[in-house]
């Protein structure tokens, strides 16, 4: 199951949280951590439906890479209730140099595993991933 390039195995954990996000809308968000002894991706944080942005930011480390998704819902100029799933390669620029690499060569494969993304940010800092930069990808 494992990618032979980054050797990081999903946990079929994400993949059954992420559905029940996309499909039943259970959580705001759901923050994953690559687990570097297990070899595999993990569920680290599940965020309530009534969570907000700020709540799901605070949930990202400030010194350790992580893998997120945010189900961002907004209303268009037309006046339309919208929803997208938002996937944020949280890679800050203190983290340690091996854990960006791992994050960066896992981030395809981990990413072909969750179904249904549809907007997708790198972010360094918290400015990069701000609900301006969502919003403006959104339309």
């Amino acid at each position: 199951m494992a990618n032979a390039a980054s050797g990081m195995a999903v946990h079929d954990d994400c993949k059954l949280k992420f559905l029940e996000l996309k499909a039943k809308r259970t959580y705001r968000f759901i923050v994953f951590k690559i687990e570097e002894k297990q070899k595999q991706v993990i569920v680290e944080k599940l965020g309530e439906p009534t969570d907000s942005y700020e709540d799901f930011s605070a949930s990202l480390p400030a010194n350790e890479c992580r893998y997120a998704v945010y189900d961002f819902d907004y209303v268009t100029d037309e006046n339309c209730q919208k929803s997208r799933i938002v996937f944020i390669a949280w890679s800050p620029d203190t983290s340690r140099v091996r854990s960006k690499m791992i994050y960066a060569s896992s981030k395809d494969r981990f990413k072909r595993e969750l179904d249904g993304i549809q907007i997708e940010l790198q972010a360094t800092d918290p400015t990069e991933m701000g609900l301006d930069v969502i919003r403006s990808r959104s339309n």
